[in-house]
């Protein structure tokens, strides 16, 4: 599924958050936002998600313009927000069921064991989210998205809280969904970690905080895939995208102070 995103601005009061962001990501790209807190990033998702309306502009799924959430969407937000009073299946599988009433019981329940297991979580689906860490419950959030089937996943800072173990191995866990283990075509992800954003993505947009226009540059990352987190690090690439988004944020950085 291709998203364009068309000359979108977006104000909360007198602040004008986006301001003309132009934006395509290709089917089967992953694409990364970043930049300074404040510069829009998650309103932005939000938009695509159809939470957010813009004031000008729109986005556009397959050439069809986005008017609300709809189940070809799924978002992992950096909070995992499970309901507390069901067990790690029960809020995947009511997840699935509320978003594809298409679909029959047995579909839903099919894709809550595919994921779970997926993720490693099977064995503790009756556990309730204050029963279980804080990386499992991201595991359990990112199962419940795959699971609805998306073509597109939205993702905001979904790493953001964990710990550098548990971040990794999440990491790993949805790049593999994503590529092989799921429908999910498209990824646009919201992060703030550079070394996050040049592991994961095909292209990096930089974002930049008002009065400049919302979309700084867009950056390719030119390294094939299967990406090796042990040695990815000395790839020429990897240190040239990851150096030049230091000068374009620490430039950006200086320029907003």
């Amino acid at each position: 599924m291709t998203l364009e995103i068309r000359g979108v601005h977006k104000w909360f009061g007198a602040q004008h958050v986006l301001r003309g962001v132009d934006v395509t990501v290709e089917a089967g790209e992953f694409v990364s936002l970043i930049g300074h807190s404040g510069c829009g990033k998650s309103t932005l998702l939000n938009v695509v998600g159809g939470l957010v309306r813009p004031d000008a502009g729109q986005a556009l799924l397959d050439g069809e313009p986005v008017t609300g959430p709809g189940p070809d969407r799924a978002m992992v937000f950096q909070s995992y927000s499970l309901l507390p009073r069901l067990s790690i299946e029960a809020n995947v599988r009511e997840a699935v069921r509320s978003a594809r009433r298409d679909r029959p019981k047995s579909w839903g329940d099919e894709m809550t064991e595919r994921y779970l297991t997926a993720v490693g979580l099977w064995e503790h689906k009756e556990k309730k989210p204050h029963q279980v860490s804080g990386g499992m419950a991201q595991r359990a959030a990112v199962a419940r998205a795959f699971a609805v089937g998306p073509r597109i996943l939205l993702l905001d800072e979904p790493f953001g809280a964990l710990d550098a173990l548990t971040r990794a191995r999440l990491q790993g866990q949805l790049v593999e969904l994503w590529g092989s283990e799921s429908d999910t075509e498209t990824v646009l992800m919201v992060t703030h970690g550079i070394d996050e954003a040049v592991l994961l993505a095909d292209r990096v947009v930089v974002m930049a905080n008002p009065p400049f226009e919302s979309v700084r540059t867009v950056l390719d990352v030119p390294i094939d895939r299967p990406r090796d987190r042990a040695t990815i690090g000395k790839h020429k690439a990897f240190e040239s995208v990851q150096a030049e988004l230091m000068a374009i944020l620490a430039e950006d950085g200086l320029a907003a102070a």
